[in-house]
């Protein structure tokens, strides 16, 4: 480890004991509450820290709250979790103004600003005409961002990202790609591979 390790290691075990109050804190609220609200209460309230403060002690709590999720991460200024069951890899970058939604992020991948990656695409249901449709219902899909991915500025993710795909700033990818997509559009298209330079 050089020097530079340990003093970052150092720094993120000292957020960790201040993070930990407020883990304790939001365990007990969950236990009388409902869960995912409570969570997200506390999301929204550390998403308003600035600089590094609010990084380290974003990566601090995430790492304690949510489940295998790493302190070696980035999550930026106004970005929201909306569930507990999320799971944040070693080396991910999240820009700011984003909203999270529940998903495993693969190791060292990067996500833009105001990026929305959605729990699924059946989050409501729609079919009966005759009741109001927040009344039907929905179901909350965990989905996964792979390893190794770019999510452009302002995207919305409702699938699955196979590992080292590229989203272009604004697309809306709906469908799965192959793994080493570059993809782009509303609704996202295949461009090219970035692994075979296929079209």
């Amino acid at each position: 480890m050089t020097a530079r390790q340990v003093i970052k290691r150092t720094i993120k075990t000292v957020f960790l004991i201040l993070a930990a109050p407020l883990y304790l804190l939001f365990l007990g609220l969950a236990a009388i509450t409902q869960e995912d609200s409570t969570f997200q209460g506390f999301s929204q309230a550390l998403s308003l820290i600035p600089g590094k403060i609010g990084t380290y002690l974003r990566a601090a709590f995430y790492r304690l709250a949510c489940p295998d999720t790493s302190d070696d991460i980035s999550v930026g200024f106004l970005t929201l979790l909306s569930h507990r069951d999320t799971t944040i890899k070693r080396g991910v970058y999240i820009g700011p103004q984003c909203n999270i939604g529940k998903c495993t992020i693969g190791e060292n991948t990067l996500i833009g600003s105001g990026v929305h990656i959605l729990s699924g695409n059946k989050q409501h249901n729609f079919q009966d005409a005759t009741k109001p449709i927040k009344q039907q219902g929905g179901i909350f899909k965990k989905i996964t961002v792979e390893t190794d991915c770019w999510i452009g500025n302002n995207s919305v993710i409702t699938c699955s990202v196979p590992e080292k795909v590229i989203v272009a700033s604004a697309s809306v990818l709906t469908t799965s790609p192959s793994k080493g997509d570059i993809v782009a559009g509303n609704p996202a298209y295949t461009i090219k591979n970035r692994l075979y330079n296929r079209k």
